[in-house]
């Protein structure tokens, strides 16, 4: 598998992602559902904390991931959702972070919405993620 950025401009690098991303060879590839700040049992957690659900949001997404053999660094997209543009970007720097020692830069959308499903979810992740075919 092979990953080739696409940046016409310098700026989005800079920022921690990719205008797009070329993935070629062969691979398989995960859609994940919109992650947020659900327990285990699916019960909504940190009403009213926004870095608290972003970080539980991107561990959720982590653990998607995780249980198809995939991790961060296999990230090709990120759709970022938020009730609050402004307040996510005070805490932008912890997705970033991880991203970054992920070593990933996947393509990515930020979009501010009336509401999440759940009214006291403040962010939802959905990401696609690319793998290499495992060889047998």
């Amino acid at each position: 598998m092979e990953r080739t950025a696409v940046n016409p401009w310098a700026w989005s690098v800079e920022m921690g992602y990719n205008q797009g991303e070329i993935v070629s060879g062969q691979t398989r590839t995960l859609y994940c559902a919109g992650q947020t700040a659900m327990s285990g049992d699916g019960e909504p957690c940190h009403p009213g904390d926004m870095a608290a659900q972003l970080t539980l949001s991107l561990d959720n997404l982590e653990a998607v991931l995780a249980e198809a053999d995939m991790t961060l660094a296999h990230l090709v997209r990120l759709n970022v959702y938020t009730t609050d543009v402004d307040l996510l970007f005070q805490h932008y720097a912890g997705l970033a972070s991880r991203l970054g020692a992920a070593k990933v830069a996947p393509a990515t959308t930020m979009l501010g919405v009336t509401r999440l499903a759940i009214p006291t979810l403040m962010v939802e992740l959905e990401g696609t993620a690319v793998a290499p075919v495992a060889v047998s």
